[in-house]
């Protein structure tokens, strides 16, 4: 009898929040976005690295960006194909919350860990339609001269 006690009672407790997580299924990755800025509240940790990005004030589509080299990943992703189509968001946030990938391929692709105020670019997708949250799920990221690919390890 104690042992139901206990279980109604570790039921009846409220949850502690959690932290949404969101799969590569719920972003539109037929509409790659383009942004750029500076890096705020990073936090380098699993289940992938993230931050706050403060946009360019006048953010604008590179002019070379559709002939940048694509790095080699082991997955299949048509890099310049998504670069050739990138666009700039529609909607208006100054701020977006970045999702990298993990910490184990952010190393295997040795991405030097990102701090406040660091300037970055990526391409990547955000939800369907812009809807929901700012948020943009990184596929190919840029920072300095160097290129990334997020989707999977180095090839």
């Amino acid at each position: 009898m104690e042992r139901r006690h206990l279980l109604v009672a570790a039921l009846s407790l409220p949850l502690a929040p959690a932290f949404a997580h969101h799969g590569w299924s719920s972003f539109d990755q037929g509409r790659p976005i383009y942004l750029s800025g500076k890096a705020r509240k990073v936090a380098w940790r699993n289940p992938h690295a993230e931050f706050e990005l403060e946009l360019d004030a006048e953010l604008r589509l590179p002019a070379d960006l559709a002939r940048r080299a694509v790095p080699a990943q082991s997955a299949n992703v048509d890099g310049a194909a998504l670069f050739a189509r990138a666009q700039l968001p529609t909607r208006r946030d100054k701020v977006w919350h970045i999702e990298l990938a993990p910490l184990t391929r952010m190393l295997a692709w040795k991405v030097a860990e990102i701090r406040d105020g660091d300037a970055v670019a990526m391409v990547g997708f955000t939800f369907p339609a812009e809807k929901g949250e700012a948020i943009l799920r990184v596929e190919y990221l840029f920072v300095g001269a160097q290129s990334y690919g997020l989707r999977s390890s180095p090839a």
